[in-house]
């Protein structure tokens, strides 16, 4: 069994501009090293991961989503997407942040196993910027 005193050495490529957005994060938090906050990121994202997993039975849900609107095809695909499931979105809000930006936020009602598909098939498009679903189960 593996511990976290046990250290694994990996590389990783970054566009420049990701990378100092991260920095400025580890500066703004106080954090000793850019391993440590990227070993940070990764638990969270596990933390995550698990919470996601957990996404069951009849569910009330919200995506938000951040996405470049100027990327080839994204629009065309994000439609396409959110038709596949016109049984369990219930509205959905379109707002322009910027010329290339926009935030879509999708009111869902469902099964939370096919909740959870919709945004795992949101987050896997190229163009899109961030995902983030919010769900509670229906108390009936």
């Amino acid at each position: 069994m593996s511990h976290e005193s046990d250290l694994s050495r990996i590389g990783i490529s970054l566009p420049k501009n990701l990378l100092d957005k991260f920095d400025e994060i580890l500066e703004c938090r106080g954090y000793s090293s850019r391993s440590e906050g990227i070993r940070d990121a990764i638990r969270n994202y596990i933390t995550y991961y698990k919470w996601m997993s957990d996404v069951t039975g009849e569910r009330q849900g919200i995506i938000t989503m951040v996405y470049d609107h100027e990327h080839r095809g994204l629009l065309q695909v994000l439609t396409e997407i959110q038709h596949d499931y016109l049984d369990v979105i219930q509205s959905s809000l379109h707002s322009h942040v910027s010329h290339d930006r926009c935030v879509e936020i999708i009111l869902l009602r469902g099964d939370g196993k096919v909740i959870k598909d919709i945004a795992e098939r949101l987050m896997s498009q190229k163009g899109v910027e961030s995902v983030k679903l919010t769900t509670i189960p229906i108390e009936e």
